[in-house]
């Protein structure tokens, strides 16, 4: 097991990564509050690890409460946090009630922001079980549901008391969900990283076919990567932006197909594609570096192109975005592979032209 630890003063929170994790109590106990347990998950993850979490909790003497919730982001939803809400008040849970959010980036997103919501907030763990949770959504305290109109419009930052990172889940999961996991893997490597880049382009391989070396390499790296920017900027003030990079074009991307059609990391494979493009454009990557980057995310099996829809489509949900100041767009792009820039000042034309690129062909 590795052990990290992100660095926010009083809201400092370990990062525990490792196999078997969900089995074993003298991790969990210490975050628990002294009251009632809710365990959050959905239809697919609840009948494979519910059992195991459950166990571990009863050798605790603690019983829980479970609340299981439809999977999809297509139910990302105010509707599902008034159905957590309502089986918590239904069962009596009280402010020192420990949520625990068990399932992916949807369902820690959902959990996340129950738990700040409800009676103005209670404790709550993560224990994500996909690699994308895992790399990314779990770790830095940003919760939330989609709008029709936007996603992750209405949310909260508010930190766990834990990640638990048990790699055991990584062995049921889905390729397709896999390989979308690797997608914020790659990011962190073209924005702060690039050994990090260049060891996943020598690796990807070994990372696909679960390597357990490579795999405990690549997630622990991938976190203390985002615990660094994390700690340096919890609210996103300014340096912790450079996470969102491919996410604007990404989430207008997931948007405009409907939610459900691409998976949250294909869709910004397709928009780190999108962003370098838009960099190189603007000449602030080289061409050799967009390659790079460009042939890591094909290696990995994701997709690099959007669907043909009129650009406007992509434009209508790029500007109303969250990063969007005083009426315009706000990019995070490359000046060079690990070396991530913020910009407004990018001319509509070029975002135009990046975005045509990079759609499917008829």
């Amino acid at each position: 097991m590795r052990t990290l630890n992100l660095d926010l003063g009083a809201r400092a929170y370990p990062i525990h990564i490792g196999s078997g994790l969900l089995r074993r109590p003298d991790l969990l106990d210490p975050a628990l509050g002294k009251g009632p347990v809710a365990i959050v998950t959905n239809t697919t993850v609840g009948p494979l690890y519910l059992p195991v979490l459950r166990e571990t909790l009863a050798s605790l003497s603690r019983e829980a409460v479970v609340i299981e919730l439809p999977d999809g982001e297509v139910y990302k939803t105010l509707e599902m946090v008034d159905r957590i809400v309502g089986e918590l008040l239904a069962h009596n849970c009280d402010r020192s009630t420990t949520l625990i959010a068990l399932g992916g980036g949807v369902i820690g997103d959902i959990t996340g922001f129950a738990a700040a919501s409800y009676q103005r907030g209670v404790p709550f763990i993560q224990a994500p079980t996909t690699l994308l949770a895992q790399v990314d959504s779990s770790v830095g305290g940003k919760t939330g549901v989609n709008h029709p109109r936007g996603k992750n419009m209405i949310g909260a930052f508010y930190q766990p008391q834990m990640v638990l990172i048990d790699t055991d889940t990584l062995k049921t999961l889905p390729k397709r969900e896999f390989r979308s996991g690797i997608a914020e893997i790659i990011k962190y490597g073209a924005i702060v990283d690039l050994g990090f880049l260049n060891y996943l382009d020598e690796n990807m391989e070994a990372l696909l076919a679960l390597d357990p070396t490579t795999l405990m390499h690549v997630i622990e790296q991938s976190c203390a990567d985002k615990a660094w920017v994390v700690a340096k900027d919890e609210r996103e003030g300014g340096l912790r932006a450079i996470l969102n990079f491919g996410h604007t074009f990404g989430h207008a991307i997931e948007a405009a197909a409907g939610y459900g059609t691409f998976l949250h990391g294909e869709a910004v494979a397709i928009g780190m594609v999108m962003a370098a493009d838009l960099s190189r454009r603007l000449d602030y990557l080289r061409e050799s570096e967009l390659n790079l980057l460009y042939g890591v995310i094909q290696r990995a099996g994701l997709p690099t192109s959007a669907p043909r829809l009129p650009v406007e489509n992509y434009l209508e949900y790029m500007r109303v975005d969250k990063k969007v100041q005083g009426g315009r767009m706000r990019f995070v792009l490359l000046s060079a592979l690990g070396e991530a820039v913020i910009t407004s000042d990018v001319p509509e034309a070029a975002v135009v032209e990046a975005i045509q690129s990079h759609m499917e062909t008829a």
